[in-house]
């Protein structure tokens, strides 16, 4: 969603990842591929909004005068007003009273993974461990998801001239379990809520929330109280409700991509992405993860067929929001151009 104001020039532009937690931002120059001039990650909690993180970043750059023009990738929903609703931000995020405050020309708004599929033609340099499937798979859409402070997802289709992605709200849609133990959790989630979102459970937060309620199940109290302390214990193998937490992420995981896959006919490949998996990316490769990817009764041989990534999100977001914004700006030149 564009906020406007002069004609965008062809100088770099700031473009940022904005997650729940840390902002990854970047000074941008367009081009085939684009070009990360500059590259920074702050924490959240650190700043009172948005704005002040964007100002931060610019005072460390040179040329800041120069720079008018940005673009931000953010989990939420988009509304008539321009804000973004997002349950996972510490602030609002209102992009013209940003552009305003940051007195810039041009600022615009897309979704968090919505820009990561847009770079994901660039994931190969990116990418980790493949999980299942084949090395590569035939055109066609690909989908992007992942586990972060929330669960993200985008589908991007292929075309021409260029490729389509669609933002998605799968993080909202309903947890499905299959095992009695995730039976037994989702029922200590449904003492407290009624609906049980996928990223309740699948997430960082979702993490603690896994933990506290296995612990619940088995008649006991939770060992650790953080994402990083749960996944560290359980890596380090030295604490069983913790490595039984991961494990019961990991398997849900693999079961709600699995219904992704085959909701959005990923046959073109499924990246995963977020800030938790590569520090588990080991454990992921021995856990129930693929098992339940492909347990889809006879749709296994469909699933078998399509390549599953684990890819370092890293810049992906500022490099897919700056190649949105890229396109985006191409479309307005096309349509300013007189008819022939």
């Amino acid at each position: 969603m564009p906020v406007t104001g002069r004609r965008p020039t062809h100088a770099p532009f700031i473009a940022a990842d904005v997650g729940g937690t840390h902002v990854r931002i970047g000074l941008v120059h367009g081009g085939d591929p684009v070009e990360v001039l500059h590259y920074r990650k702050y924490a959240c909690a650190d700043f009172p909004g948005l704005a002040g993180i964007i100002a931060a970043f610019l005072a460390t750059l040179p040329d800041a005068g120069t720079i008018h023009r940005g673009v931000i990738a953010c989990a939420g929903h988009a509304l008539e007003d321009g804000s973004l609703l997002s349950a996972n931000l510490p602030w609002p995020v209102a992009p013209g009273r940003i552009r305003a405050q940051l007195g810039f020309d041009d600022f615009r708004l897309i979704n968090d993974f919505e820009a990561v599929a847009h770079a994901v033609t660039a994931a190969d340099a990116h990418a980790l461990l493949r999980l299942s499937g084949p090395e590569r798979a035939p055109p066609g859409p690909t989908l992007v998801v992942g586990p972060g402070t929330g669960l993200g997802a985008a589908v991007r289709i292929p075309g021409h001239p260029r490729a389509t992605v669609l933002a998605t709200e799968a993080g909202q849609a309903s947890l499905t379990v299959s095992t009695e133990l995730e039976i037994a959790v989702l029922q200590a989630f449904g003492r407290e809520r009624r609906h049980i979102p996928i990223e309740h459970a699948l997430s960082g937060p979702g993490l603690v929330r896994l933990h506290a309620a296995l612990a619940q199940v088995r008649g006991t109290t939770p060992t650790q109280a953080t994402p990083d302390a749960i996944t560290a214990a359980a890596l380090a193998g030295d604490d069983a409700l913790a490595r039984d937490t991961l494990e019961l992420f990991c398997g849900l995981l693999g079961s709600a991509v699995g219904d992704m896959a085959l909701l959005y006919g990923a046959h073109g490949g499924v990246y995963l992405a977020g800030g938790i998996l590569p520090r588990i990316r080991d454990f992921l490769a021995h856990s129930s993860f693929v098992q339940r990817f492909l347990d889809k009764g006879p749709m296994r041989e469909v699933l078998l067929r399509i390549p599953v990534t684990l890819v370092e999100h890293g810049q992906l977001g500022v490099i897919g929001a700056a190649s949105w914004y890229l396109g985006q700006e191409q479309n307005d030149n096309e349509e300013r151009m007189p008819a022939r």
